[in-house]
C-alpha cells in the first residue's frame, strides 16, 4: 500500500525557549545535523564506489556506529537516506539523457526535412517551365523588403544553427554517459527509519500524539542527555488518516531558516465511496485550458457532462490553487454519483522534447501545462475520499468522440473524449459504423483500433474536415469515406498508367 507524508513546521513554545531564543530540541537538531551529514556523505561515497554495497551493509553499519558515535537505528537512517539520494541522482541522470536524446532526435528530423525542402526547391527552379507548374514550390523564392534577404537565406541560416545545436547535444549526451554521478547532501537534515514491530512505530522517535521523545545518539549524550523531548502537537487534517499503530519514519529538515518535521506512514483505510466501475464512471479529458468531464451510466449512455475551465499564464502558487480547486470539484462530482474517475494515461515528455521545433505559442502553452502535478493532486485527493481512479490508454479517443458522439449529443471535443474514456474504463467497445468499415476494408480479426487508425488518416486529408467544428455538419461518414477511397484509387491508377507509359 502507498504511504502518506504529513509535514508541519516545528513549533517553538515560549516555555521551552532558552536565553538564545531557541528550544532545546532545535539546539539538539543543530548539533546533530552536521554529524549526520558527514555520515551520509561517507555512505554516499561508499555506495558509488562499491558495486556490492548491499553485501557489506552490516559491516558498514557497524563502522558508522563506531566512527560517529551512533546507535544502530541512527545508522539505518543514514544508510536509507544515502541510498535514496543515490537512486534519485541516478534516475535524474537517466531522465536527463533520455530528454536530450529526444531533443536530438527531433532536431535531426527537422534538419532532414529542411534539407529535403531546400533540395526540392532547387530542383523545381532548375526546370525550364517552372512558371507553368501546377504543384508549386515548397519554399517559394521571395525576398524581405526590409532586410533584402531571401527566404532561402533564412532557411540556410536556420540549418546552420540547427547543426550547431545538434553538435552541442551530442557532446552533452556523450559527457553525461561517462561523467560520475554527483549527489547533493543537505547540511541540515536528519532521517530516522521506523518499524511496525517497535513501540510507537519508531524506536528512536516516539510520538504519542502531542509530544515526541528523541533518543539522543551516544556522541551527544553528555551535552543533551539520553532523551530529549518537545511538544509538536498533532497533524490536523480535514481527513486525518494518521494511524495509531504501524511504522512511522521521521524526517527533520530546515526550510526558510526554520526546522520542519515530517512523518511518513501507511495511512488508515477510508470508507469506499465509489461503486464498482460497471455501475457507471466519470471520464475526464485534460487540456491546458479546460477539463472536460462526462458521467456515463451503467448502460454506457451519457447522463451528465460539463467543463471545468483553467486559466493559462498563472504563477506557480495560483496555478496550483486552481488545480486543487478543479480536483476538489471532480471529487464532489464523483461523490455525488458514487462513481470512480477514469482518466487518460498520457505522457507529454515526447511533445516537450520537440518544443524547439514548434511555434512559440504552442511551446508556451505546453510548458505551462502542469499535467503531472494535476494527476498527482487528483490521485491524492480522490484516494483520501475513498474514490477510485483508473487510467486508460488514450488512443483515438478524440476521433471516436468527434465521429460518433459530437453530432449525436451536440457536445465539444473535450467532453466527447471524456465520454469515450469513461466507456473505455467500463470495457465498452467503440466500433466503426458498418458503412465506414465496409469502404475502408477493415479486417474483422484485427483490433477495432486499426479501423479507427485508417479513418483518422482519411480525416487528415479530407477536404470537408478543416476544423473540429466541421464534424457537426457531417450526417453520413460512409459517404465521406467513399469519396476519399475513390480519390485514392483514381490517383493510384494514374500513377500506374504513367509508369507503364
Amino acid at each position: 500500500m502507498s504511504t502518506i507524508t504529513y509535514v508541519k513546521g516545528l513549533p517553538t513554545k515560549e516555555s521551552e525557549m532558552n536565553h538564545l531564543g531557541f528550544t532545546d530540541f532545535e539546539m539538539f537538531l543543530n548539533a546533530f545535523s552536521p554529524i549526520f551529514k558527514q555520515a551520509v556523505c561517507e555512505t554516499v561515497d561508499a555506495i558509488l564506489s562499491s558495486k556490492d554495497f548491499e553485501l557489506k551493509l552490516g559491516k558498514f553499519n557497524t563502522h558508522l556506529q563506531k566512527k560517529y558515535g551512533l546507535s544502530k537505528r541512527h545508522a539505518n537512517g543514514v544508510i536509507t537516506l544515502a541510498n535514496g539520494k543515490v537512486d534519485s541522482a541516478r534516475e535524474c541522470r537517466k531522465n536527463h539523457i533520455k530528454q536530450l536524446e529526444g531533443k536530438l532526435k527531433s532536431a535531426n528530423i527537422w534538419l532532414k526535412n529542411a534539407l529535403k525542402r531546400l533540395s526540392d526547391s532547387q530542383k523545381f527552379y532548375a526546370k525550364k517551365n517552372w512558371q507553368n507548374s501546377k504543384t508549386g514550390c515548397k519554399i517559394p523564392l521571395s525576398c524581405d523588403l526590409s532586410t533584402g534577404r531571401s527566404n532561402w537565406h533564412a532557411i540556410r541560416f536556420q540549418i546552420h544553427h540547427k547543426k550547431r545545436y545538434i553538435y552541442v547535444l551530442e557532446k552533452k549526451i556523450a559527457h553525461l554517459k561517462t561523467a560520475p554521478i554527483r549527489v547533493k547532501v543537505s547540511s541540515s537534515e536528519i532521517y530516522i527509519v521506523g518499524s511496525k514491530d517497535e513501540s510507537f512505530g519508531n524506536q528512536v522517535c516516539q510520538y504519542d500524539g502531542n509530544k515526541i521523545c528523541f533518543r539522543v545518539p551516544y556522541c551527544l549524550e553528555e551535552r543533551f542527555g539520553k532523551y530529549i523531548e518537545t511538544e509538536i502537537g498533532n497533524f490536523d487534517r480535514n481527513i486525518n488518516r494518521f494511524p495509531e499503530e504501524g511504522a512511522k519514519t521521521w524526517h527533520f529538515f530546515r526550510k526558510n531558516n526554520r526546522w520542519v518535521v515530517g512523518v511518513q506512514f501507511t495511512p488508515k483505510p477510508v470508507e469506499k465511496v465509489s461503486k464498482p466501475i460497471q455501475y457507471g464512471a466519470i471520464g475526464i479529458d485534460i487540456n491546458p485550458d479546460s477539463i472536460g468531464w462526462a458521467y456515463v451510466d451503467a448502460c454506457g449512455n451519457l447522463f451528465d457532462c460539463g467543463t471545468i475551465p483553467l486559466l493559462l499564464g498563472l504563477g506557480r502558487n495560483f496555478n496550483q490553487e486552481q488545480l486543487v480547486n478543479a480536483c476538489l470539484e471532480l471529487s464532489n462530482l464523483a461523490t455525488k454519483y458514487a462513481s470512480p474517475v477514469v482518466c487518460e494515461e498520457l505522457d507529454f515528455s515526447k511533445k516537450k522534447e520537440s518544443l524547439r521545433e514548434k511555434g512559440r505559442k504552442y511551446a508556451r502553452m505546453l510548458s505551462s501545462f502542469a499535467y503531472s502535478k494535476l494527476y498527482q493532486l487528483l490521485e491524492s485527493i480522490l484516494s483520501n475520499r475513498g474514490i477510485s481512479l483508473y487510467k486508460r490508454n488514450a488512443a483515438y479517443t478524440s476521433i471516436i468522440g468527434l465521429v460518433k458522439y459530437s453530432r449525436m449529443y451536440g457536445l465539444s471535443s473535450d467532453i466527447v473524449a471524456a465520454l469515450v474514456i469513461a466507456r473505455r474504463g467500463m470495457n465498452l467497445s467503440e466500433r466503426l459504423p458498418a458503412s465506414v468499415s465496409a469502404y475502408l476494408g477493415v479486417n474483422p480479426r484485427k483490433h477495432v483500433w486499426s479501423g479507427w487508425s485508417k479513418l483518422n488518416k482519411l480525416t487528415l486529408t479530407a477536404a470537408i474536415v478543416k476544423s473540429r467544428h466541421d464534424y457537426f455538419s457531417i450526417p453520413n461518414w460512409g459517404m465521406v469515406v467513399k469519396v476519399q477511397v475513390e480519390q485514392v484509387s483514381v490517383k493510384a491508377e494514374r500513377r500506374a498508367c504513367s509508369k507503364s507509359t
